[in-house]
């Protein structure tokens, strides 16, 4: 064969090739094709295992997450305040309300509507009236003892907006509560509500001799000594006050003294910074309550509960409430539908209350569909539940003075709040094992407490840092410090003690007990006062010295059947019940 003859032999043609080169084409993505569906198969596979394992595993995580995203969002904007110093505080986001949405219903009551500008008009006018008739001034006290009623917020709302500080006093408390009130927060004026004006007889001389100055909602008044305000309203300016007056520049900053009902001694004023303000104020919307919503509010605006979340929340959102004077079992169904109520506050009992109302076949015909509160016992929750149709029941656990809140935002029966990983970042508690015989913490061999077990029950501590500051008790330092245990875990360590028995189970917080406390409740219709002396009211609550725990029932208030305690009921709550719920069957 010859060179050309082998050339030839090992040439191939282009056309061959060409015609090859398609079977080869096809193949390739033939098995691209394979390999990807393999993939898909195995992630599709490996993320419905891990939806399964988290449905069984951690059944409640997207709700944890979105929920404690809600938290830090809110959470970062209290950190901008407080490096900026510029402080939006509540009342400056009703300012910004109103200006906002200025002829949206912001508070019913009576069957009135006031509306935001109306409330705005009226607390500037009063403003001016405290400005020049009143004379006060930037960092001034004042004490505020009135009822239910919508000047309660233009009173408040006028005293921020020229810089005082705020005292609600509770309207049941009498002569010497009263007037140790005044010692605790420095107060050196009075505002009294119209309908409660004949309530200071016994004291009004007491009060004048302190040299306090007493003022009425009033345009006119049978006592001399008792200023009027109503009567100078309408010559006062409808503008605002300079808001150099209302600025604040840390979230520390007091605005309000909280006054415990006294149950366990005289009534202690705890201390409301702008920080704790604006926390409560988030509550509602951090549950998933929107401006679209109608909030109806019947507790006493003199208590946190009412105020700080009922009307801050409402604030918040820029919704609209309806404000009772006092709690009526059979009107409350008749409110909400009238109103279009869709979230409602409450405490335990009158929940109860509500159940042992007459079934109707009205009964699920409302629009509520969530309700904020504490207190409500498991049967009493389901009773409620399986009545009145799915309404979500949100509890939140916390006291007035207290630096630690629970949310149960996933609304599980029987459940103060929710915990978690995240939570316990950012949020330092911790369950210790408590002796009840001997009424105080067990500690090991070194004097440090000892946590319990997950699953047991033990007193809740809250840890007192930056994070979660412990404000105490105005005018009393050794109530503050009497509040707080020190060296729990190591030296040096502050925890605030929150009196509670609790159970962290399975990511969930419940509430056993209540320790270390003796309280009285109302007795027909008036206060058992203990003004640091021992029991004295009939058939009230007592405290087993022997044993260190409470017998948890109740006297019957109005042919109620007596009630074991709930979560943050006791001490003081029960006293609220008893003292502003006056209709129980009613």
């Amino acid at each position: 064969m010859t060179r050309s003859t082998r050339q030839c032999a090992h040439w191939t043609s282009p056309l061959s090739v060409i015609h090859r080169a398609p079977v080869s084409l096809r193949c390739r993505p033939a098995a691209t094709m394979t390999l990807s569906l393999g993939w898909i198969s195995a992630v599709a596979a490996g993320v419905f295992s891990l939806r399964v394992l988290q449905k069984l595993c951690f059944p409640y995580f997207w709700r944890d997450l979105l929920f404690l995203l809600r938290l830090l969002r809110y959470g970062v904007k209290l950190e901008v305040f407080k490096l900026t110093s510029s402080v939006c505080t509540v009342l400056d986001r009703f300012i910004e309300q109103a200006q906002r949405i200025p002829d949206k219903p912001f508070v019913i009551s009576d069957g009135a509507v006031h509306t935001y500008r109306d409330i705005e008009q009226r607390s500037n006018r009063l403003a001016h009236v405290f400005l020049e008739e009143v004379r006060l001034r930037k960092g001034d006290c004042v004490a505020l003892l009135m009822s239910n009623e919508p000047d309660f917020l233009c009173v408040w709302f006028a005293l921020a907006k020229v810089g005082c500080s705020v005292a609600f006093l509770n309207i049941n408390i009498k002569s010497k509560s009263l007037l140790h009130c005044f010692n605790c927060c420095g107060a050196r004026t009075l505002i009294v509500g119209s309908d409660l004006v004949e309530c200071l007889d016994g004291i009004l001389s007491s009060l004048l001799e302190d040299n306090i100055e007493v003022w009425t909602m009033k345009g006119q008044s049978r006592h001399t000594q008792v200023h009027t305000l109503l009567d100078k309203l309408d010559a006062a300016s409808q503008l605002p006050v300079p808001a150099v007056l209302r600025s604040a520049s840390s979230l520390k900053t007091p605005t309000l003294y909280i006054f415990t009902s006294g149950t366990t001694g005289l009534p202690k004023a705890a201390v409301i910074t702008h920080l704790q303000s604006l926390k409560a104020s988030a509550g509602f919307w951090a549950f998933g309550a929107s401006e679209a919503d109608v909030i109806y509010i019947p507790l006493p605006l003199y208590h946190s509960a009412a105020s700080l979340i009922g009307i801050g929340g409402t604030i918040e959102l820029g919704a609209t409430c309806v404000l009772k004077k006092k709690f009526s079992a059979s009107q409350f169904w008749t409110d909400c539908r009238k109103h279009d109520v869709t979230i409602f506050q409450y405490i335990g009992e009158l929940c109860r209350y509500l159940c042992n109302q007459p079934k109707t076949e009205m009964d699920q015909v409302h629009k509520v569909r969530m309700g904020v509160g504490n207190g409500l016992r498991q049967d009493v929750w389901r009773e409620f539940q399986n009545r009145f149709g799915n309404i979500k029941m949100c509890e939140v656990y916390g006291s007035t003075e207290g630096n630690l809140c629970f949310m149960n935002h996933i609304g599980k029966i029987g459940t103060v709040g929710r915990s978690n990983v995240f939570y316990r970042l950012l949020f330092k508690y911790d369950l210790v094992k408590y002796d009840m015989v001997k009424d105080e913490p067990v500690k090991d061999q070194k004097g440090f407490c000892q946590r319990v077990k997950m699953g047991e029950t033990g007193l809740l501590l809250s840890k007192v840092n930056s994070i979660s500051p412990f404000f105490g008790y105005a005018g009393s330092k050794q109530l503050t410090q009497k509040k707080l245990m020190r060296n729990v875990f190591v030296k040096g360590d502050a925890y605030f003690n929150t009196g509670d028995l609790m159970v962290e189970d399975q990511g969930f917080i419940c509430f056993r007990d209540r320790v270390g406390d003796t309280f009285s409740c109302r007795e027909t219709g008036s206060r058992g006062q203990r003004e640091g002396e021992q029991h004295a009211a009939k058939g009230c609550p007592m405290r087993d010295l022997n044993r260190g725990r409470l017998l948890r029932t109740v006297a019957s208030v109005h042919g109620a059947p007596a009630v074991p305690t709930t979560p943050r009921t006791t001490p003081h709550i029960f006293f609220l019940i008893f003292s502003f719920v006056n209709t129980v069957p009613d």
